[in-house]
């Protein structure tokens, strides 16, 4: 029951990463410190539609 999803950059919005996750015991929006190249830079990367 895991669903894929894409991570976006909350400053440059730019979907950089995607990754999977069980939408059962995990309901809210997932949040993730990565690296994006757009920046260059670690900034937080969250669950985009």
């Amino acid at each position: 029951m895991r669903d894929i999803i894409h991570l976006q950059c909350s400053e440059c919005k730019r979907k950089n990463y995607s990754t999977t996750k069980n939408k059962k015991t995990t309901t809210g929006k997932l949040e993730l410190k990565k690296f994006c190249r757009a920046c260059a830079g670690h900034k937080v990367h969250r669950e985009a539609k």
